[in-house]
């Protein structure tokens, strides 16, 4: 029952600070009013820059879990909301993750690019590297193949290593200090449904917590490391839940 209350408080929480956060400080739709949507145009802005790098931690271990794939396609919705002709956005955006995921001659290249590009915005590296860090642990541990993409990339942005450790430092505390839960009827209550329920229903549950819960690129701007840890770990939390579900139900 804690966990449920937790949830509904957080969920308020999140919902006033994205209801109150309406200007964005540099990715909004009135920044990109004038933007001409290509796939080269999108490919050399920060954002689909920034995607090409998902692309390739997302795929760092040889696959892109569900969880993963989940979150990365809520977030093609987020990034693609503030250019205009979002559907066509995002179908370009989809279209340079899939071709980025399985580059790996490049990695440098991009990175330098999107470096090159941020390296008077501190705050704005801070926030992609953070997301980059949260993306390899939403699946509960990052592999070696994804912590030599993430140092790779913190190198490129000429990344403070220090600040590098202690993001990654408070993320796999915060990862290890989650708690599966103790049994199939807490994952269900956690997810607001019934041990009755199809796993159709399930399945809708899941995903409109996981909607709820991510961590947004773009509403992140001007937020502190908080956001993205408690984020990170409800998705966790959520998907902990849900695989349990699943794993029960086989």
């Amino acid at each position: 029952m804690g966990n449920i209350i937790l949830l509904a408080v957080l969920g308020g929480f999140f919902y006033w600070i994205f209801k109150s956060y309406s200007k964005y400080t540099a990715y909004s739709q009135e920044a990109f009013k004038n933007f001409t949507i290509t796939k080269e145009s999108l490919q050399k802005s920060d954002l689909g820059l920034f995607i090409a790098l998902v692309a390739k931690v997302a795929k760092a271990d040889g696959k892109v879990d569900a969880l993963e794939a989940e979150l990365i396609g809520i977030m093609f919705d987020d990034i693609s909301a503030v250019f205009p002709q979002p559907q066509k956005t995002k179908d370009i955006l989809k279209e340079i993750f899939n071709e980025e995921k399985d580059r790996t001659d490049n990695l440098q290249e991009v990175a330098h690019a999107l470096g090159s590009s941020i390296k008077r915005d501190r705050a704005k590296q801070h926030q992609f590297m953070g997301f980059l860090i949260q993306l390899a642990f939403v699946d509960g541990e990052v592999s070696k193949a994804e912590e030599e993409i993430l140092a790779s990339i913190a190198e490129a942005f000429e990344f403070d290593p220090n600040a590098y450790h202690a993001i990654f430092d408070q993320f796999e505390k915060m990862i290890h200090n989650i708690r599966p839960k103790a049994n199939v009827s807490d994952a269900y209550k956690l997810l607001g449904v019934n041990e009755s329920d199809d796993m159709d229903v399930v399945k809708k549950a899941y995903r409109k917590l996981i909607r709820e819960y991510h961590p947004d690129i773009i509403k992140s701007q001007g937020k502190d490391d908080a956001y993205m840890q408690e984020a990170t770990a409800k998705t966790q939390e959520i998907n902990q839940a849900y695989e349990m579900i699943k794993a029960h139900r086989k």
